[in-house]
């Protein structure tokens, strides 16, 4: 419990984040107005808690979100665009940032906690994240009392991340576990372990039957720093009381540096009744191709995303915390049962 209660405007309640993120709002004894095109999709409802019927497109539904609130916390964000839908990475991530902004100022609103991501940079390749460093440019200029955190990828039992790698140790197809590798094509890697095959099937590479050797590739993607979405929610919830935190940006992973490879490893180890598979790196070349094709799990911005380090130093968001980021094994361990 805080020493002193905020309200508090939210968007992405109904989000794998969100949801933790919210309960930690509320934990800490502030009052919570989320904005939910769906409010049937919320599943923690704290009795502080209110709600605005409506989306980032409605500059109503904006206003109705920020009228009287102390502070907002801006989770939204897009891993997939839907163009149909004006769910690109333009529109969530930097125009509907500075819609939301506007409304803030409008309103009065002196506080603004932001999501963004490791690797955000002017310059990026991916979209993905050229649109979080828009967003993050628009706060900064805002005049608004801001704490942006960009954390590396996100775990927990009811995350999309970990149910995607349930999936693939635990259902039959792909029939390997699979990142994607530079500089050398797997068929290479193959030939020199005495695997020879030169075939490319849909939608992803076929092998003999005697196996594949287990790290194929010599050449691997990035690494990253998984970080605990409970952790994540808690460093939200904090900033708000945190008058260190103002104006300050905060690289946020957990404690343990890995590869794509060993990430998956320890996964295997610990999720229950995992398949016999080996974990096989894709040619970066072929995952370009086939990215964002049906039946694809995975799409371009994600593809190049995977093969830059998404590492962080930790000290200062430990520090001015007061707080120490869970391991990813143990943390695992103690809720792969729980997976969804």
């Amino acid at each position: 419990m805080s020493e002193r209660s905020f309200v508090v405007a939210l968007t992405g309640a109904s989000g794998f984040v969100g949801r933790h993120v919210l309960g930690h709002l509320a934990k800490h004894g502030h009052q919570i107005r989320a904005l939910l095109r769906d409010p049937a999709r919320l599943t923690v409802r704290p009795a502080q808690l209110s709600f605005v019927k409506g989306d980032l497109l409605d500059s109503e539904a904006l206003d109705d979100l920020v009228s009287g609130v102390d502070a907002v916390v801006h989770l939204v964000g897009i891993i997939n665009e839907k163009p149909a839908l004006g769910q690109t990475f333009q529109f969530i991530h930097a125009k509907a940032t500075r819609k939301l902004l506007e409304a803030a100022t409008r309103a009065g609103v002196k506080r603004w906690v932001h999501m963004s991501a490791l690797g955000v940079r002017p310059e990026a390749v991916s979209t993905y994240h050229r649109t979080k460093w828009e967003a993050e440019c628009a706060v900064r200029e805002s005049g608004l009392d801001y704490t942006i955190f960009r954390p590396s990828i996100i775990h927990g039992p009811d995350g999309e991340f970990m149910q995607m790698v349930k999936n693939f140790w635990c259902e039959p197809f792909p029939p390997f576990v699979p990142y994607f590798a530079t500089h050398r094509s797997l068929a290479a890697n193959l030939r020199e372990a005495g695997e020879i095959t030169t075939s490319l099937l849909w939608p992803f590479p076929s092998f003999k039957k005697t196996g594949i050797p287990r790290y194929v590739s010599s050449a691997p993607a990035g690494r990253l720093q998984p970080v605990w979405v409970e952790d994540v929610a808690e460093c939200f919830a904090k900033a708000l009381e945190n008058p260190r935190s103002v104006n300050e940006t905060y690289p946020l992973g957990g404690p343990d540096p890995m590869t794509w490879a060993d990430l998956y490893q320890t996964c295997r180890q610990h999720i229950p009744r995992p398949r016999d598979k080996k974990i096989c790196a894709v040619p970066l070349w072929y995952a370009k191709l086939i990215a964002g094709k049906p039946g694809v799990p995975f799409n371009i911005d994600q593809v190049i995303m995977s093969q830059e380090n998404s590492t962080c130093s930790i000290d200062k968001v430990q520090a001015h915390f007061d707080l120490k980021l869970a391991p990813f094994e143990q943390t695992l361990a103690d809720y792969a049962s729980q997976i969804d």
